[in-house]
């Protein structure tokens, strides 16, 4: 399986590369590997899908303080 660097995945998907260093601190990248200081991604790996709330509604959970 050949690797691609932070820099090669970022033009191929077309976001910066802190945000690649990002989504695979947090496993969002299937097959993502730690090279030393390094990340490894999959040559045939897909963009990871977007997960921000698109629909504009913030729904925030109630907190309990019932004090």
């Amino acid at each position: 399986m050949k690797y691609l660097s932070i820099t090669q995945t970022a033009e191929r998907w077309g976001i910066s590369t802190r945000r690649i260093q990002i989504l695979c601190a947090e496993g969002r990248v299937p097959g993502a590997i730690r090279i030393g200081t390094v990340w490894g991604i999959p040559d045939d790996e897909p963009k990871p899908a977007d997960a921000r709330i698109k629909s504009g509604k913030y729904v925030k959970k109630p907190t309990d303080n019932n004090e």
